[in-house]
Order: structure tokens, then sequence, then C-alpha cells
């Protein structure tokens, strides 16, 4: 029985440690990109996404033992929108995203 519990801590540490890696990529990113790319993308302002990836990050470093509860799914979407959503308009304003060859049914994606 214990084997299992063990099991189950190390893929719980496994997975927090996985979250919190994908924060700290969202922040690392997110300091290095320029911040007029911020508003010519039409996304907020780059100490905002400093701020809330910065947040994250934090609560993924607290939460990384117990990654199942509701700080870390909200510190979670957090990263997940910049990753989604700000990163690839970043890209595409400063001409790194390849828009051409991701093309999907509507258009680039």
């Amino acid at each position: 029985m214990s084997a299992i519990f063990g099991a189950q801590d190390l893929l719980q540490v496994a997975i927090g440690v996985a979250v919190l890696a994908m924060m700290l990529w969202a922040l690392l990113d997110c300091a290095r990109t320029r911040p007029d790319a911020f508003v010519a993308a039409g996304k907020r302002t780059k100490t905002f996404w400093l701020v809330l990836t910065g947040v994250a990050t934090v609560i993924g470093f607290i939460f990384v033992f117990s990654p199942f509860n509701i700080f870390n799914l909200v510190a979670v979407v957090a990263a997940g929108v910049y990753h989604a959503d700000v990163k690839p308009a970043l890209k595409a304003v400063q001409g790194r995203g390849g828009q051409g060859t991701h093309m999907g049914p509507y258009g680039p994606w």
C-alpha cells in the first residue's frame, strides 16, 4: 500500500515541477520581450504581464508539492493565457512568428 502512495506522491511532485517550469518559462519570456511589442500586439502592458506571470511563478513555487489546489489552478491559467494568446501575438508583431507556416482552415493560427 505504501508503494502506491509513494508513486502518487512522486507523480504529484513531478506535475508540480512541470507546472512551475511552465510558469517560469512564461515569466522569463515576458521579461525578455520589448515593452513596445505588447502595445503593438494589442495586449496589456509588459508590467502587467510581468506581475501576473511573476505572481503565478511564486504561487507555483509555493505549491510545488501540492499542485492540485485552486491557487495553483488560477496560476496555471494565467501562465497558459500568456503562452497561448500573448506570446504568439508578440512573435507576430516582432516578425518571429512564422505566421505563414501554420495555416488552418480559416487562416493562420
